[in-house]
């Protein structure tokens, strides 16, 4: 039974000690995905990136001082948009907390907080497969442009 909200949900910028809850929500998330998951390399990753804020930036979603979920903000920068950009690079909701506008309500933080460090263009990537998230994302104002995402991993 999915709990109903009479407050909006809080975010709080992540630390160390969060290490475990995040990776509990990465495990869930990968899976859901099905992204090979490694907690030793995803361990490493996540406290490179809570030590190191100009990569970007990890905040709990919470209710009622309880955490429901994350969001991971990646900085880069674009010449093609003309400045400093931003990926969210993971965003997780306990599926108890789903379809409640907490998601709608993470994406309006995030693009707070793009604002407030400069960034110009937000950017974020979801499955082809998942046509109901592809359809919220664009709803939001989320534009696909009708290319691929190719990566090559560097070892």
């Amino acid at each position: 039974m999915k709990k109903q909200f009479s407050v909006e949900p809080s975010f709080r910028q992540a630390h160390k000690g969060d290490v475990e809850t995040l990776l509990a929500f990465m495990a869930q998330l990968y899976h859901h995905d099905r992204i090979p998951w490694n907690e030793p390399q995803a361990r490493a990753a996540l406290a490179n990136l809570l030590e190191s804020p100009d990569l970007g930036l990890v905040w709990l979603i919470e209710h009622e001082a309880e955490s429901v979920g994350y969001l991971v903000l990646a900085l880069g920068y674009s010449l093609e948009y003309h400045g400093r950009d931003a990926f969210i690079d993971e965003i997780f909701i306990r599926e108890d907390y789903r379809g409640q506008g907490i998601g709608k309500t993470a994406l309006k933080f995030a693009e707070e907080a793009c604002r407030s460090l400069g960034v110009r263009a937000l950017h974020l990537e979801v499955e082809r497969s998942n046509l109901s998230a592809r359809a919220f994302y664009r709803g939001a104002g989320f534009e696909d442009h009708d290319r691929y995402l190719l990566t090559k991993w560097l070892k």
